[in-house]
């Protein structure tokens, strides 16, 4: 998990994190549940 700094100075990795949030949210079996 990138610290608050680390995402002000590369604002594109938050996108791509959020991305593969959605991804484990469609698939719960990957989450682990």
């Amino acid at each position: 998990m990138p610290t608050i700094n680390q995402l002000i100075r590369n604002p594109r990795q938050a996108p791509v994190y959020r991305e593969k949030a959605r991804h484990l949210e469609a698939c719960p079996q990957k989450r682990g549940v």
